[in-house]
């Protein structure tokens, strides 16, 4: 049976993350799901920021981005696994655009706050189809698994000091649809979004109690000071410290490659580079075998899926992401550190940028315990 809140905390703030609850006390985590987000309007991210009713509870940080605090009973009602279902829908903005799904952690008691100056760290990225509101499909689904977190929702330091919000962002521009797509003439709406997390109980949990968020959606690339190691590169130094030794570590990834112009870097597959502490721990290159899977909700006609399904060797001669599909999330493990400073390196070598254009954002957060 699935539930939905309010539900009896499973979890006290006391105990250890990895221990189970004491069977004579609390009565057996369910499964429940808790709809964060209903069908919330995003709208022109150019734009001053809209003055357009969100539900209760909801509150539009910008045009783009939609917020919304977790209350305690709904952290303590997540047992041992975190679920994100996305959701957008089509409204005015017919091109793929980029999408996220986030943590902020909030100086407690605040009633809202600078998106800018809080720390958060990425759950899930994900990239649009390009979507034509009159015709069906007329949404797309998104699902990730960021049952690592779990123990950074039962942190009771952390939560004493912060409240936990959980945002959805959805950059967006009307303009080519305010022209295109009969019914949007004069329009600034761009998509909606609805969001639903949801939790199992699978008697075990994952056992990274530290959270060290690093970076979120920083700049990366080798033409703007300060978005790589020198200008001309693309290798990025991340440090970070930690005070006590850990038995285990792992380093949360999400980059995506951006630049759509003549020769950019949305088109051309590189070889990427995971360094912790000047050990390589991880390379890969982005994309899919395929992006045929994804045809379907790409609704809109499109120079990337053109009229006639690719062969796989042409996907893979170009694509480094399929509209309507996520972004990965690269968990990688890098056993017992000691305390002290560290460092992680995100390089890839040989990444062109033409024009002066195109970037890599990165999040970066370390679990440790």
């Amino acid at each position: 049976m699935r539930l939905t809140l309010p539900l009896l905390v499973v979890w006290t703030a006391c105990q250890d993350p990895g221990e189970s609850p004491p069977s004579d006390t609390t009565e057996p985590a369910e499964p429940f799901d808790l709809q964060v987000f209903d069908e919330v309007v995003f709208y022109d991210g150019y734009a001053g920021l809209v003055d357009e009713p969100v539900p209760d509870g909801v509150q539009r940080l910008r045009n783009d981005l939609i917020t919304r605090l977790l209350a305690d009973e709904e952290l303590d009602a997540v047992s041992d696994t975190l679920h994100l279902d996305v959701t957008i829908g089509a409204l005015c903005d017919n091109y793929d655009r980029l999408g996220h799904v986030a943590l902020a952690f909030v100086p407690k008691g605040e009633s809202t706050y600078d998106p800018a100056s809080v720390e958060r760290i990425e759950l899930g990225r994900f990239i649009t189809p390009f979507m034509h509101k009159n015709r069906d499909p007329k949404s797309v689904d998104y699902h990730f698994d960021a049952s690592n977190v779990v123990p950074v929702l039962h942190d009771t330091e952390r939560r004493g000091a912060f409240d936990l919000w959980m945002e959805l962002e959805v950059f967006g521009v009307p303009y080519a649809a305010n022209e295109e797509v009969l019914g949007c003439d004069g329009r600034n709406d761009v998509f909606d979004g609805s969001l639903v997390l949801s939790s199992e109980p699978i008697g075990e949990r994952a056992p990274f109690d530290t959270l060290l968020p690093l970076t979120y959606k920083a700049p990366f690339n080798n033409y703007q000071e300060g978005a790589s190691d020198a200008l001309g590169t693309t290798r990025k130094t991340v440090p970070f410290t930690l005070p006590d030794d850990v038995e285990d570590a792992q380093v949360v990834l999400i980059m995506s490659n951006h630049g759509a112009n003549a020769g950019g870097e949305e088109y051309e597959r590189r070889q990427h580079v995971v360094e912790v502490d000047g050990v390589e721990v991880m390379d890969f290159v982005p994309g899919r075998e395929s992006c045929e899977p994804w045809r379907e909700v790409n609704t809109q006609p499109n120079g990337i899926y053109g009229s006639s399904p690719r062969t796989d060797e042409e996907w893979q001669s170009f694509s480094n992401w399929c509209p309507g599909d996520v972004i990965d999330t690269r968990v990688i493990p890098t056993g017992a550190l000691d305390a002290g400073e560290h460092t992680i390196v995100v390089d890839v070598p040989d990444a062109e940028f033409v024009d002066a254009q195109g970037d890599f954002p990165l999040s970066l957060y370390v679990q440790a315990r």
